[in-house]
């Protein structure tokens, strides 16, 4: 966990040396789409994870010479925690906070509004589960959903493209992999009940930003 955050704060500490030619901040919103892990357990297999919610966030960030540039991105995602076989299923409200710090390569542009960019990045998941869990609830031969909070390190992989609205203000539309281990401490396994795969969490999002 320490060398996520060492790597995230390097991020920003790389921008306040280079020189650069823009900062920027924006807002945006959109919607997530997990891709749920596999529980497995003597009794057969679950799908574990959180549902499709909205999703809105915040960036700042700075672009440096040439093709990079880097970014603070917040985003909050609604999404219930769950657990799904068949036709069973069990759920608890929940919701996400992702702090992610993100080096930004950026393509040829496409005339002079277009500009492409790719994204990689490293952080942190809050996944928090606020509703109480009730007994009786199915699927327990796989897993037992639970309150709390659970920290995962996070990592990032994405792009999108930038259009220039303005002499300062531009459209953002990207899409990004929200990737972490899987957040356990929600989920209590059942006797012999195992986790397989990471937790991804496709965010597309719209936003608009001004550059300074």
């Amino acid at each position: 966990m320490k060398s996520i955050y060492g790597l995230a704060m390097f991020l920003f500490l790389f921008g306040t040396v280079c020189r650069a030619q823009s900062k920027q901040v924006g807002v945006a919103g959109g919607f997530g789409f997990y891709h749920d892990v596999t529980v497995t357990a003597q009794s057969g297999e679950a799908r574990a994870g959180f549902g499709p919610r909205f999703a809105a966030g915040v960036v700042a960030g700075e672009r440096f010479q040439d093709h990079l540039g880097a970014e603070f991105r917040y985003t909050f995602q609604d999404g219930d925690s769950e657990l799904r076989s068949g036709t069973l299923e069990a759920n608890l409200d929940a919701h996400a906070h992702s702090f992610l710090g993100d080096l930004l390569i950026y393509g040829r542009s496409h005339g002079p509004r277009l500009q492409p960019y790719g994204a990689v990045g490293f952080g942190v998941k809050i996944y928090q589960a606020t509703e109480s869990p009730t007994p009786g609830r199915p699927l327990a031969n796989f897993a037992t959903l639970a309150s709390g909070t659970a920290a995962r390190p996070l990592l990032s992989l994405g792009g999108g493209i930038q259009y220039s609205i303005a002499e300062r203000w531009a459209v953002r539309f990207d899409v990004q992999d929200y990737a972490t281990p899987f957040p356990n401490k929600l989920f209590a396994l059942a006797p012999g009940a195992q986790v397989h795969g990471w937790l991804h969490d496709f965010v597309p999002l719209v936003g608009i930003s001004r550059s300074f």
